[in-house]
């Protein structure tokens, strides 16, 4: 018995440096992938674990007796011979990993091989292997959670093989005190030598298993940078143009055949394989395609009729939908030479792809809309305030006209320096503490021709910090507001003091005004959203508090207070950063 289990451990060794180069094979390592496999690939897979059972019967030792004889090859046996032999782990190995069918296919296989040997244990063969086959692709359901049988699990299923084999040879024996014979001979070493063998396969697949996570993590990494690359181009729209520049970008970057980007109708690029059978602005015919435009999931293509362009390169594909928040805007298609090309890995890089891409034109949408909501919100702030201060400041100067011509010369000419100053400063996203004072200049000289004893206007700048970035129209729409509210019931007397200093590393400007303050309840809402008050709406503070928080941080809001003197006070604080020259620049 001892001298029977060393040969099986002896060509057992060669039979798993078999097994590693097995599990370099990609038809192979699709199993490990737990995916839907066709008739077709469950043929060739039994086929391949049939054959691996095959070489495990060749890799045996005959007994004869109590003789053992270790050829290095076998010839069919005579009746009175039996084979310790490995044939069973590859068919256990075949039921783990690919399932009952699998392991069926490949258990009829070695079972057909082991019955064609002959010998006494060779029917006894042809009923275990497709059984053993069939229990153990029942077991790999049963822990189906597990891509692969951990080797603790698979040891015992291999125990359990072996034993049941050997309890078929008992049952087929025609003289029983033989076979009992037989068995105490050849069953603890097959026994231990097959369990082992199945225990260190599953070993071997766990570590290709951990091999094709890292290549999945690597290709996760890889489809970030191409993410990455691509967003400059995919920012500027799905045109013929960008989308042959990431059709280039992803064949220079993947290992695909050929690449296509289309929009949610017809052909934008392609690049690779079958380049001239294809010409931009082609229509979508594939059904494969307009099925993931309409459902927005990814789809795996491993049939040549379904692939378009048709081209004898491309014989697989994987289907990326683009998506920009719920709403698809294109596809990605990645094409392959056959379907085997196509594993997890290159699932989980096109799957981490389109999210990614799908992610980042989202991002770029929502930048896109809020930027347009800005400009939206300016927009409706200006033709509310342009209308009413026009026809009052014309008014003005048609009644100045008949009673002092100079000065209605002079308003004209202050509005018209106004206007093209307002229209300067609205037209960018931010502007300078001087050019503000530039409008506010012109804006002042206007209304205090309308309102000439009503109120006095006070400035406190520090000279460094005019060149600080504030949003635009903000000081003119403040001193505006104190006019326009603190100043209602006042004929005459009020007072606007703008200063702008430095409170270490901020900027803070303040406005005061002596007027009738603002009441407690409107107090604590204002410059949070919009009211709808009898005294004003407050979407100009509202705006204005805004804008400050979108440019620098909720920390430089609005603080808005009433005096204790009366009046109302309002600041806001910016963030600044002295240069190497000593001037106070805006923060990055």
């Amino acid at each position: 018995m001892q001298e029977l289990a060393l040969h099986l451990f002896e060509r057992m060794g060669m039979l798993l440096i078999l097994t590693f180069i097995l599990t370099r094979i990609p038809l192979f390592r699709q199993l490990l992938d737990r995916r839907e496999i066709s008739g077709l690939q469950t043929l060739l897979n039994a086929f391949l674990f049939g054959l691996f059972g095959i070489l495990g019967t060749y890799a045996g030792v005959v007994v004869e007796g109590k003789e053992i004889s270790s050829s290095f090859w076998l010839l069919p046996l005579q009746p009175d011979q039996a084979l310790a032999h490995a044939a069973l782990v590859g068919v256990v190995i075949g039921g783990l990993i690919g399932g009952p069918r699998v392991g069926f296919g490949g258990g009829l296989l070695a079972g057909a091989h082991l019955f064609y040997m002959g010998g006494y244990t060779g029917l006894a063969g042809l009923i275990a292997a497709p059984l053993t086959g069939i229990l153990a692709g029942g077991v790999a359901r049963f822990f189906s959670q597990e891509r692969v049988v951990s080797p603790a699990k698979a040891l015992f299923v291999g125990m359990f093989a072996e034993v049941l084999y050997m309890g078929v040879i008992l049952i087929c024996a025609d003289d029983a005190a033989q076979a009992i014979e037989l068995v105490d001979l050849i069953g603890l070493p097959m026994v231990l030598t097959g369990s082992i063998a199945i225990a260190i396969f599953t070993t071997m697949l766990r570590v290709a298993l951990a091999e094709e996570e890292r290549a999945a993590a690597y290709e996760t990494e890889k489809a970030l940078h191409i993410a990455e690359a691509a967003l400059p181009h995919l920012k500027q729209g799905l045109t013929y143009r960008t989308a042959q520049a990431v059709a280039d970008l992803l064949l220079r970057e993947l290992k695909t055949t050929a690449v296509a980007v289309t929009d949610t109708e017809r052909f934008l690029a392609h690049a690779g394989a079958a380049s001239r059978t294809i010409d931009p602005g082609e229509p979508i015919a594939s059904l494969p395609a307009r099925q993931v435009i309409s459902t927005g999931v990814l789809q795996v293509v491993e049939h040549e009729e379904d692939i378009q362009p048709r081209h004898p390169s491309l014989g697989a594909a994987i289907l990326v939908p683009m998506m920009e928040g719920a709403r698809i805007v294109g596809v990605i298609q990645l094409y392959f030479k056959r379907p085997q090309d196509i594993g997890r890995v290159e699932l989980a890089m096109a799957r981490g792809l389109g999210q990614l891409i799908s992610y980042q034109l989202g991002a770029t949408s929502h930048e896109n809309m809020a930027k347009l909501m800005k400009e939206a919100e300016l927009k409706l702030l200006q033709a509310q305030i342009h209308p009413h201060f026009l026809y009052n400041t014309l008014n003005a100067i048609h009644s100045l006209i008949r009673t002092d011509p100079q000065l209605a010369r002079h308003a004209t000419m202050q509005l018209g320096a106004f206007m093209r100053l307002n229209g300067k400063v609205m037209a960018s996203r931010r502007t300078t503490i001087r050019e503000e004072m530039e409008l506010l200049g012109a804006y002042l000289d206007i209304i205090q021709i309308r309102f000439e004893h009503r109120f006095a206007f006070h400035s406190e700048l520090e000279p460094d910090l005019m060149d600080l970035h504030i949003p635009p129209a903000t000081l003119q729409m403040l001193v505006e507001n104190s006019i326009k509210h603190g100043f209602r019931h006042t004929a005459r007397g009020g007072i606007i003091r703008l200063s702008v200093y430095r409170d270490g590393d901020m900027a803070v400007i303040r406005l005061e005004d002596n007027g009738c303050g603002i009441a407690p309840a409107v107090l604590e809402r204002l410059g949070e959203r919009p009211l709808h008050e009898a005294g004003g709406s407050g979407i100009g503070i509202y705006n204005i508090n805004q804008r400050l928080m979108s440019l620098f941080g909720r920390e430089t809001r609005l603080m808005i207070e009433n005096l204790a003197e009366g009046g109302c006070g309002i600041s806001f604080r910016i963030p600044i950063r002295i240069s190497e020259g000593g001037q106070y620049l805006e923060a990055n």
